[in-house]
């Protein structure tokens, strides 16, 4: 494999869990919260997609929707059934609600298991049409349809957050709940966008993902620690930022094993999630929060 075609692999991986960590982002900007089931939610977007298409003969569009719905609503049950709950009876507390969402993540995946089967599934892709040779590299559709939603998801989130009344509420309540409450903001309402926008955009992420290399009903956990990991080499300084970190890991994702060999990417993950932890807790872009 050449150069430019690992370059390629790398930027597609660091879209991925660039994405992933914006839907981490997301919910920790809107509601101060590490919402841990984001990869079971990517998992359940891929998955659910194949199955359909699979063993239901399902139009894969059709089985996209009826997939990033299922995503979308089991953020909604995570925060309104489990969080909200939670929190409410710890007095705000939170490592009850961490705990309770690390529950939730190995729910889903069992969940996901007893209904989809235990057995990886190959991703379906929305389009197909011959590969595109650019120069020395060739791009797969899965690829051209993973980097441009990258730019139109962040873009586009981007522009949410900044400019639209709604937007500015989520900014509001990240930079205090509690003040958010004194001063009569939907606090409530807006924690729910955040949950139901991160659900959206997860389960996207992941069945755009899973032609890459398939899904099964263990792949959310994976998803959900790369995911976190990229949020917290890129911090929460800028929207963009997530995207930063992911393409960071996901230099180290297809680089390391390139040059070191077998499971060394693992070690290399490792390494930069020490690094960050010691040295560069807050990421690598710093969130000021306005006075």
């Amino acid at each position: 494999m050449g150069q430019l075609q690992l370059w390629l692999s790398a930027l597609e991986m660091g879209c991925f869990f660039g994405l992933l960590a914006l839907a981490y982002y997301l919910v920790l900007v809107g509601a101060g919260f590490f919402n841990f089931a984001i990869g079971p939610y990517a998992m359940v977007g891929g998955l659910c997609t194949s199955y359909l298409v699979l063993y239901e003969d399902m139009n894969v569009w059709a089985a996209a929707a009826v997939a990033i719905v299922a995503a979308a609503g089991l953020a909604v049950v995570t925060e309104l059934a489990v969080v909200r709950p939670v929190q409410r009876r710890s007095g705000g507390g939170e490592l009850p609600a961490l705990v309770a969402v690390a529950a939730v993540l190995f729910t889903i995946q069992q969940l996901g298991g007893y209904l989809f089967g235990y057995t990886t599934l190959p991703g379906q892709n929305l389009l197909t049409f011959d590969p595109v040779p650019v120069g020395d590299i060739v791009v797969q559709p899965a690829t051209v349809l993973l980097l441009g939603f990258t730019v139109v998801a962040f873009a586009g989130l981007a522009a949410w957050i900044r400019f639209t009344r709604t937007g500015r509420l989520l900014r509001a309540v990240g930079d205090s709940t509690h003040a958010a409450g004194l001063l009569g903001l939907p606090v409530n309402r807006v924690r729910l966008i955040a949950f139901i926008v991160s659900g959206l955009l997860a389960g996207i992420t992941g069945l755009l993902f899973a032609p890459k290399a398939g899904v099964s009903s263990l792949s959310g956990l994976s998803w959900a620690l790369s995911g976190f990991l990229a949020m917290v080499v890129g911090g929460t300084g800028s929207v963009w930022a997530p995207l930063v970190g992911g393409l960071l890991l996901g230099a180290v994702e297809v680089f390391v094993p390139y040059y070191f060999g077998g499971q060394s990417h693992v070690y290399g993950l490792l390494f930069v999630a020490l690094i960050f932890f010691a040295f560069k807790p807050s990421g690598l872009f710093v969130r000021r929060v306005r006075a």
